[in-house]
């Protein structure tokens, strides 16, 4: 079977303002979204499943159906903050769901093939599709997934700082530790994150989560398993959040699944703030004048 595409579009936006996922980007009004699915379609994906809040249900159709009917399988599945496993309710005064892990979770009863999980707003470039799918179909298993991992100072905003999970690896290329860095910023001095209010250097050639993941499906027996944990530890507090990176690295310690890092060279760009908006538009541009896109997309 074809393996699924799970696409997290649940959030908001904060720092950007509004709706980003489905900005316009290209030139006929192209979100970053349309390129991942051309991408994911052309690299063998089957089926996506758009994890979003109800409320952007009808935006989400509209945007995408009339183009996808006929080339990849589509559902719609939501992030709710009442999604819970038995035995637990949610905390008064909690406004939002629990982060990435809790939206991944929400696809379970959607997802019966190996999947890739990615975010909506960030472009990975096709060959991190081709490179997940070959995976995927050849060598995933419910003790082998993988992580598609990208150069640090390719990730970087101009317009403020960005949080990046630091990857460690071993002689065989497979995930040893994630390390969650905050507040990374380019200086004038060079690359720095804050920790305890202090600046540390980075070199800027550190391999980085971006959140594009490859996982069989028995992934979610983990999920469950991990998310009950973290409610029993962090559940009562109002803004803690279940990331997958923190679940992949318990995943490891444990000894229940090694994540083979799959490095790729395609460029990766994203919208945290609206200034990086200009610039994701005019990489666009430059990918399809050489080539790589169509002007139109559908």
């Amino acid at each position: 079977m074809k393996p699924t595409l799970v696409i997290l579009a649940a959030g908001m936006g904060s720092r950007y303002g509004g709706l980003k996922q489905l900005d316009e980007i290209g030139p006929n009004g192209e979100a970053i979204i349309d390129y991942s699915l051309f991408d994911a379609i052309r690299a063998g994906f089957g089926k996506v499943v758009f994890i979003i809040r109800r409320d952007f249900e009808e935006a989400f159709k509209a945007q995408f159906d009339h183009k996808l009917i006929g080339n990849i399988e589509v559902e719609y599945v939501f992030q709710e903050l009442n999604d819970l496993p038995d035995g637990f309710t949610i905390p008064e005064g909690r406004e939002k769901p629990w982060g990435t892990g809790h939206a991944i979770r929400a696809a379970r009863n959607a997802v019966t093939t190996p999947f890739a999980a990615i975010n909506a707003d960030d472009f990975y470039g096709a060959e991190a599709y081709a490179t997940c799918a070959t995976f995927l179909n050849n060598e995933v298993s419910p003790t082998l997934c993988s992580m598609v991992g990208y150069r640090l100072d390719n990730t970087l905003s101009d317009h403020g700082s960005v949080s990046r999970g630091l990857c460690v690896c071993n002689e065989k290329q497979n995930l040893v530790d994630i390390e969650e860095l905050t507040k990374i910023t380019k200086e004038d001095s060079g690359i720095v994150y804050l920790k305890n209010e202090t600046q540390h250097p980075l070199k800027g050639d550190e391999t980085v989560s971006m959140n594009f993941w490859g996982f069989h499906q028995t992934l979610f027996n983990h999920l469950e398993e991990g998310f009950i944990e973290f409610l029993k530890e962090e559940g009562n507090e109002l803004k803690s959040e279940f990331f997958i990176p923190f679940h992949v690295d318990d995943l490891i310690k444990a000894n229940k699944t090694q994540v083979k890092v799959l490095t790729s060279n395609a460029n990766w760009f994203g919208v945290t703030y609206k200034e990086d908006k200009p610039v994701v538009v005019e990489k666009i541009k430059e990918l399809i004048e050489a080539g790589k896109y169509p002007k139109k997309l559908w």
